[in-house]
């Protein structure tokens, strides 16, 4: 073969690959949002195992399961504080506990606190239907 014919494969060969390369990555374009929202989850994660303490890190899951929007708020909050330098020492339980304190205090203070229950109760007495069951 010559280097012509070589030069030609190799052409061929590469068009053939950035083909592909294009093709996936149009449907690579959620993977890799996927990929983004993983390394993220990784980092949080690997963040508060280094600020909290174990039993902090367990109250924290706890209050997930319950209530997702009360636990990523605290989970904010905590990251916020270790970036600006404002956490000298791993957060406890009880500082946990008073941070939690702070967060519902806020979203009562918001309004957007899920926390409050309202019963309508329908105004008016008995209906008709009701005399029925006089009998």
């Amino acid at each position: 073969m010559s280097d012509a014919d070589l030069e030609e494969i190799r052409k061929g060969r590469l068009a053939q690959l950035q083909q592909q390369q294009q093709q996936q990555g149009g449907a690579g374009g959620a993977t890799s949002d996927e990929q983004r929202k993983q390394q993220e989850a990784e980092a949080r994660a690997s963040i508060l195992s280094q600020i909290l303490h174990p039993e902090a890190a367990d109250r924290l899951g706890r209050i997930r399961i319950v209530k997702e929007s009360r636990a990523t708020d605290v989970e904010n909050r905590l990251i916020m504080l270790a970036r600006s330098g404002q956490l000298r020492a791993k957060v406890t339980e009880e500082q946990l506990k008073e941070l939690l304190g702070a967060v519902a205090e806020n979203s009562e203070r918001d309004g957007t606190a899920g926390g409050k229950i309202v019963v309508s109760r329908r105004k008016g007495g008995w209906d008709e239907d009701d005399d029925l069951l006089d009998l």
